[in-house]
């Protein structure tokens, strides 16, 4: 019918104006496509959860370097914190990498 809200055959909207405004919120998913992580995953050779683990893991090494840079004073308290911190970065480094590895499975290509 002509002035029917929705479409006979497959049930959808006709409505213009409300059609436009539902794809608004996929645009804030825009970052996504500038990453091309199809050609990310192809590049590492990685399924998709080791390669989050992965980069996780390198997050960590890099918090872990820049804890080192940190300003010490003398007091000895602060140098055991910071070296502390250091510790528990290079841990999570090492536990993303191991997930990683766990979630590449056997059947994965090399």
């Amino acid at each position: 019918m002509v002035g029917a809200a929705f479409c006979h055959i497959c049930g959808g909207n006709r409505h213009r104006a409300e059609r436009a405004t539902a794809g608004n919120w996929s645009r804030s998913f825009d970052f996504l496509r500038a990453i091309e992580l199809g050609k990310l995953k192809a590049w590492f050779g990685l399924p998709l959860p080791s390669l989050c683990a992965f980069l996780g893991g390198i997050v960590c090494l890099v918090v872990a370097l820049a804890v080192g840079f940190t300003d010490v004073k003398d007091n000895v308290s602060d140098f055991e914190a910071v070296q502390l911190w250091r510790i528990q970065w290079l841990m999570a480094g090492c536990a993303a990498f191991l997930i990683g590895i766990l979630f590449k499975g056997p059947k994965s290509e090399s």
